[in-house]
């Protein structure tokens, strides 16, 4: 039987970096399964007074939608390394969520939501990590 770090290409990757990647993984997965949850079965007028901001009453199709996203991209980020069944999936997911967040950041920015900003600049930071380290340093192979 393999051992967890063995589906890896880069046998060179330390254990340490694997270790973060997986963390970072997992963090990511709940963190956007959460909000996606959220945005996708909370009321709008809800999500509003917890975030302390009138855009999902506002924008409910956009509200609902980013809920959609959220949620495959929290799925895509962690099942298919895991499961090693199409794992450049979890490259896919990882682009499309720092895509989601740089969305997130001018959205924000423009309508002057300056206090959602530094979640969406830790969540991209903790994404780009696992866009780099599963593109570059340790990708994960597909099972055979």
């Amino acid at each position: 039987m393999q051992g967890f770090a063995s589906p890896s290409a880069n046998p060179q990757a330390g254990k340490f970096l694997r270790i973060s990647l997986w963390t970072a993984q997992v963090l990511i997965f709940a963190a956007f399964i959460l909000f996606g949850l959220q945005k996708l079965f909370m009321p709008a007028e809800a999500l509003a007074a917890m975030w302390q901001t009138p855009w999902p009453v506002e924008y409910p199709g956009l509200l609902r939608f980013t809920g959609l996203i959220d949620a495959a991209g929290g799925i895509g980020i962690l099942l298919p390394a895991l499961t090693r069944i199409q794992p450049r999936l979890t490259i896919l997911a990882a682009l499309g969520c720092a895509l989601l967040q740089i969305s997130a950041i001018i959205f924000h920015s423009t309508r002057g939501e300056f206090a959602a900003l530094p979640l969406n600049f830790i969540l991209l930071a903790f994404v780009s990590f696992i866009l780099w380290g599963r593109r570059k340093r340790a990708p994960i192979l597909p099972r055979m």
